[in-house]
């Protein structure tokens, strides 16, 4: 009975996994160049959103990265917020420090994130209006 190591080195112990590994490997090059010729290559407009929605999706119209931007930075600001109250025992300077470098330092990260995302948008619309 064969096994197959995984990425964190545990025995998977399954027969025929490695045969399952190739196929979902085959499978996938399969739909990345059929994905490739159907929604991302073709410039027509479709009549199917759900088509149009994957279309967008496949050629990076729709970004997913700006809402997971925005959901970790108030995960991150409300986790410094919360856990500056940990050194308020402490030492009160302590507790000011990092409260403020915790939650200005998260803004300025992010704002930067955001900085280059918009300057994407930006130079795509430049670019949509150069070529009209």
């Amino acid at each position: 009975m064969g096994s197959v190591s995984n990425l964190f080195g545990l025995s998977l112990g399954v027969v025929g996994t490695d045969v399952w590994i190739t196929v979902a490997f085959v499978l996938a090059i399969l739909a990345a160049v059929g994905g490739y010729f159907f929604f991302v290559k073709p410039e027509k407009k479709y009549s199917n959103k759900i088509v149009t929605w994957c279309r967008d999706f496949l050629n990076f119209q729709e970004l997913l990265i700006v809402p997971i931007l925005k959901i970790t930075y108030i995960f991150v600001t409300v986790y410094f917020v919360l856990s500056a109250f940990s050194f308020i025992s402490y030492s009160f300077m302590t507790f000011i420090t990092y409260l403020l470098l915790g939650v200005v330092g998260t803004r300025v990260v992010y704002e930067a994130s955001m900085i280059l995302i918009g300057i994407w948008e930006n130079t795509k619309e430049i670019n949509k209006k150069m070529k009209k």
